[in-house]
């Protein structure tokens, strides 16, 4: 049995406009390559959907460990002349989106550290759920800490490991982690990468010319013109050095759990997680969803941009024409923010736009991936009717979310998680659709090609409340890349 936690965070007075979901972080990592940095460089351009509040990138140069991080995106991080400095033929990079209040320097990654082995550079995407315990223990032994991130926790474990060997100190340090994770180690010998035992966070090997690289997402193979080559499996650690690529495990291989939003919402639609393409799964489950919950209409639109294979996929399975009628400004920021309810409401006017000429006088199916607050869910079907829309039917390519996430998705506390206390119709009525329908978690695991749906590899906790691993009580909150917990009471809840 696993203990779920009601999230008791704090929420903001703000709301996001684009979506409620947001990815915690992208990372990449190659060795020995002549211009470590420019390549890392690219790969982050790739990887720039998962985390867009700041970027960095490590390097080692011999005994020499460089780096540069700044805020914003990757083309506003890095100038030529950081990139010309980063000098070093191994490099590790990330792009992170933090949690509310978390956005500062201190906390952008990587984490650089000197200690006893040397130099130790790391960048983490996922949430290390009981990092607060670990934390709270550290400091009463007198550990100093830089940062709020839970990423750090971790380099304080492989500093006490112990060990006389670097990558064994891994192995002990990690013993103590639980949560979903991938992780990537940079020092002046190695570059070490790691999956969570559950395999909740994706993360892929490639080559380069003979050269390791290693990613969040097969994407950013594409973009610096390396070859796939496997995905690290869960429990594994992949170590590179100058004596080439190792692969063992530093903990046994839970029930495989990969995360369902990663095909549903966060990953690119290039990308291959898992042997399955992000975009067709997407379709998969549009078909899937035009088949169990039909609609009478003219023309079918997807919301810009994660849900457009889905939309694509219901209209060719419903045989109805699939239209853009919404239009993303891409000059506006993924969070951009207004302290007021008028300039939020403005905002949304900046960020999408209804093309009048294509829903005037239609009834129109909007495909969305998920409904997290229902707050963007209504912006839409007021978008499309003021467009002149006789009738806006809402599509959903998940089943509703009722519980928060605890593995490295900034989800609301369940309070704010519309379908944990309202029914859909309740849900249909708030956000003022002409009908509105979901996806089943069968229908979903049916779309993704699974024929046992009791028996497969993906977390649906956030549609389930049954969570793979332990979640212990956090004493305080973290911030940083991981979801802030702060939970007082814990309940009940068994593994799926």
């Amino acid at each position: 049995m696993g203990d779920a936690l009601e999230s008791q965070a704090d929420e903001a007075s703000y709301e996001t406009i684009e979506h409620d979901w947001h990815e915690e972080c992208g990372v990449f990592g190659v060795w020995r390559h002549p211009d470590a940095a420019r390549l890392a460089n690219y790969a982050l351009y790739a990887l720039q959907h998962r985390g867009q509040e700041s970027a960095g990138i490590a390097v080692v140069d011999g005994p020499v460990l460089r780096h540069h991080r700044g805020m914003g995106l990757v083309s506003e991080a890095f100038t030529q002349a950081d990139l010309a400095a980063l000098t070093g033929h191994a490099a590790i990079g990330h792009v992170r989106y933090s949690t509310t209040g978390s956005s500062t320097l201190a906390n952008a990654q990587p984490l650089v550290f000197a200690f006893r082995q040397g130099n130790l550079a790391l960048a983490h995407n996922g949430n290390l759920v009981n990092a607060a315990q670990i934390r709270d223990q550290l400091d009463e032994e007198g550990s100093i800490f830089q940062s709020t991130s839970d990423t750090e926790v971790v380099a304080h474990l492989i500093a006490r490991g112990g060990h006389r060997d670097f990558v064994e100190n891994v192995r002990a340090g990690m013993k103590r982690i639980e949560g979903g994770y991938a992780l990537v180690l940079l020092t002046n010998n190695c570059l070490v990468a790691l999956r969570d035992p559950n395999g909740l966070r994706p993360l892929a090997l490639g080559q380069l010319d003979g050269m390791h690289v290693v990613a969040s997402e097969t994407c950013a193979f594409d973009a610096i013109g390396a070859s796939f080559v496997r995905d690290v499996e869960p429990g594994e650690m992949i170590v590179i050095d100058d004596h080439g690529l190792r692969a063992e495990r530093f903990a046994t291989a839970e029930r495989k759990a990969l995360c369902t939003f990663e095909y549903i919402y966060f990953a690119r639609p290039d990308s291959d997680i898992d042997g399955m393409n992000v975009h067709l799964a997407r379709k998969r489950l549009g078909r899937m969803l035009a088949r169990t919950c039909p609609v009478e209409a003219d023309v079918v639109t997807g919301v810009p941009d994660s849900s457009i294979s889905a939309a694509i996929g219901f209209a060719e399975e419903a045989g109805i024409p699939y239209e853009i009628a919404l239009v993303k400004n891409r000059y506006v920021g993924r969070t951009f923010i207004q302290p007021t309810q008028e300039q939020r409401r403005e905002g949304v006017r900046l960020k999408l736009n209804a093309v009048r000429q294509v829903v005037e006088g239609k009834r129109v199916v909007i495909v969305d991936d998920s409904i997290v607050r229902g707050t963007t869910s209504a912006r839409l079907i007021d978008l499309v009717r003021a467009a002149g829309a006789t009738e806006a039917h809402m599509r959903i390519s998940s089943p509703p979310v009722t519980h928060p996430c605890y593995y490295g998705i900034d989800t609301s506390d369940r309070t704010k998680l519309i379908a944990a206390h309202q029914s859909i119709a309740e849900i249909q009525k708030r956000i003022g659709a002409d009908s509105l329908a979901y996806l089943t978690k069968e229908q979903m695991l049916e779309a993704f090609g699974m024929g046992d749906v009791k028996s497969h590899p993906f977390c649906n906790a956030c549609f389930t409340g049954r969570y793979p691993t332990r979640l212990p009580a956090a004493p305080r909150a973290l911030v940083g890349t991981s979801v802030a917990i702060r939970a007082s009471r814990a309940s009940r809840n068994g593994r799926e």
